[in-house]
């Protein structure tokens, strides 16, 4: 045999094997691409007015499972604020949020992510924390 039948034989070997199996494919239907979770609802959590008056905050990072409702299945604390009540609070707030599931083609996943909850106390004084202080204020 020579070069040239040998070309010839492998191509016809390979038609062979690719009509058995079932000829031209069909295109396969589009896999929808992935997408991360969204934040949907997510209300800020108290910030107790002794705490901001004090001028205690920080920031809690808790991180979260998301189930596939949108409802988060689990939390823990990843890094405190220094403050145990504000990490509290954190928790309680990011418990209730919603938000929209990741996806892997096209259903819904469950996906962990971190979310910072920041409690900053205010540049300056309100005015309600002087009426504070004043309620606290020892007795002569």
């Amino acid at each position: 045999m020579n070069r040239h039948s040998t070309a010839l034989l492998s191509l016809s070997v390979l038609a062979a094997a690719l009509a058995a199996c079932g000829g031209p494919a069909t295109p396969a239907e589009p896999v929808p691409a992935p997408t991360a979770v969204a934040a949907i609802d997510t209300p800020p959590p108290q910030y107790p007015l002794e705490l901001a008056c004090a001028g205690i905050g920080g920031q809690t990072v808790l991180g979260v499972e998301v189930g596939i409702e949108g409802t988060p299945t689990a939390i823990t604390l990843v890094r405190g604020s220094g403050n145990e009540q504000l990490d509290q609070l954190a928790h309680d707030a990011v418990q209730g949020w919603k938000f929209r599931p990741a996806t892997r083609a096209g259903e819904p996943v469950a996906q962990a992510i971190q979310v910072p909850v920041s409690f900053t106390p205010p540049p300056v004084r309100p005015d309600s924390c002087f009426a504070l202080d004043a309620g606290r204020a020892p007795a002569d």
